[in-house]
């Protein structure tokens, strides 16, 4: 294997331990001599290693003190009432989004099936990053059947939750009736927005939100940045 090959693979191991909770929040990591011992590799390829899981932010090197877990993969439950800044809350952290885009065009044929529409209908895009205390968590592209939310496009101008800008519109309540999971590595313009390295694994998901009468509202495309969320199914 090359030696960027090695390091790329030290930095997802670790990477998958943190995330599965065997270095806590605020631990310290195995020196580098320990580390380089367990990978059978030199000092200088676990550095490189911990150097790009810090450019990512997943840790943090303290002068005299060694290596320390920056931050634990944030817990996000999939269920029929997925709210991004109740869920955020709930790790403990605070949420927040920033918006990217915000326009009126007229929706493909994908998005038409999608909400139940006719191509060429106008949907609202929203499109932005879902930050977790200030880290960037996902990026998303949201979209919204216009003659069903009259509204909607001022709402959101004005407001970061989307369930409080659905309400102002007249939608108190909806569900995800289902979401599509894949994996994919991260483009230079994704990297870009999410503070990643280009190539870095990324969580997709599409999902379908609709009232509570069955009918769409929202058509969700989200990019989770892979080793800052743990994604889980819930039942509720």
């Amino acid at each position: 294997m090359t030696r960027s090959t090695v390091w790329n693979s030290i930095a997802a191991t670790l990477g998958q331990e943190i995330a599965a909770g065997h270095y806590p929040e605020g631990t310290k990591l195995p020196t580098e001599a320990e580390l380089a011992a367990r990978f059978g590799v030199n000092r200088h390829t676990v550095r490189r290693a911990l150097t790009d899981m810090a450019e990512r932010g997943l840790v943090r090197s303290r002068r005299g003190s060694g290596v320390f877990v920056e931050t634990a993969p944030t817990e996000y439950p999939l269920g029929r009432r997925v709210r991004f800044h109740q869920n955020i809350r709930a790790s403990g952290r605070t949420p927040a989004r920033k918006m990217l885009r915000l326009e009126e065009r007229p929706c493909d044929a994908n998005e038409a099936e999608a909400l139940g529409l006719t191509t060429g209908d106008p949907v609202l895009i929203c499109e932005g990053l879902s930050l977790s205390s200030d880290t960037p968590l996902a990026q998303f592209v949201s979209i919204f059947p216009i003659a069903r939310l009259e509204g909607l496009k001022e709402a959101l101008a004005e407001i970061p939750s989307v369930t409080e800008a659905l309400r102002r519109v007249g939608v108190e309540d909806y569900v995800r009736r289902d979401t599509r999971v894949t994996a994919e590595l991260a483009s230079a313009g994704q990297a870009a927005l999410l503070g990643l390295r280009e190539g870095a694994p990324l969580l997709r998901t599409v999902s379908l939100n609709t009232t509570l009468d069955g009918t769409p509202i929202e058509r969700g495309i989200t990019c989770w940045a892979g080793d800052r969320v743990a994604l889980t199914l819930a039942n509720d």
